[in-house]
């Protein structure tokens, strides 16, 4: 039986991740702050509670899952926070948060997970679809998703030597509870009128007239994570039905 890692596998798109894999008779291993109720108690399931923004968390981990499991085959990093801000109302603390949560949570997993991982395994970063194009209000976001690219691109060459493989994913807008949050700030497109603006968004964006699915973000994780996708690797993908072809 195969191992999953997923970091910050407990809300929106990590715990669709955490469903999945579970569904795919994989031991899961989760790192957040909290474990929700409806994950208690699940077979093959543990979690290991920490600031993943910390490399200690990262190394935590792994070692528990090594512990219980005796072997990790996939690392996710999915640890994120989306935020909007003009540049003139950025300041450190928020500068810190943002980079903090999207970019050196991802460093510190990538890194432990280079370290552990043995031949044949997988890392996938969950990027976005804003670490390849900018939008108003929404540069240090932006920029902490292309810096994780910019790292998964990098690592692939680093770390390919060794047999492990190393992916991003790129979402564009997935309708989670931390995405409804942020887009009733003041300052996000949505100006708190998320269904007018998600509807607006569709129509004029998408060529498929919808959204992906945390299902279909799950189901890419999965392959990207799998034999089946053994030739790809340094690769940031899409998953956007079509709002910015590539």
């Amino acid at each position: 039986m195969k191992t999953v890692i997923i970091i910050g596998g407990t809300k929106g798109i990590g715990l669709e991740l955490t469903k999945y894999y579970l569904s795919k008779n994989f031991n899961v291993s989760i790192g957040a702050r909290t474990l929700p109720k409806s994950l208690k108690n699940k077979k093959n399931l543990i979690f290991t509670k920490g600031d993943f923004s910390k490399e200690k968390s990262h190394l935590n981990i792994i070692k528990n899952s090594l512990k219980k499991f005796k072997k990790v085959n996939v690392y996710i990093n999915n640890v994120g926070l989306s935020d909007w801000r003009p540049i003139k109302k950025v300041d450190n603390q928020f500068l810190n948060k943002m980079l903090l949560t999207n970019f050196y949570s991802t460093v510190w997993g990538c890194k432990i997970a280079s370290m552990y991982l043995k031949k044949g395994s997988s890392i996938v970063n969950i990027s976005s679809i804003a670490g390849k194009r900018g939008s108003k209000n929404n540069s240090i976001y932006s920029a902490s998703k292309f810096a994780v690219n910019g790292l998964t691109q990098s690592l692939s060459k680093e770390i390919g030597e060794k047999g492990i493989r190393i992916n991003s994913v790129c979402p564009v807008l997935i309708k989670t509870p931390g995405l409804m949050k942020a887009l009733k700030s003041k300052y996000s497109p949505a100006s708190n009128k998320i269904d007018t603006f998600l509807k607006f968004f569709i129509n004029n964006n998408s060529a498929m007239n919808r959204l992906p699915t945390k299902l279909e973000v799950a189901k890419l994780c999965y392959f990207l994570s799998s034999d089946e996708a053994s030739g790809i690797t340094g690769q940031n993908i899409n998953i956007d039905c079509g709002v910015f072809p590539q």
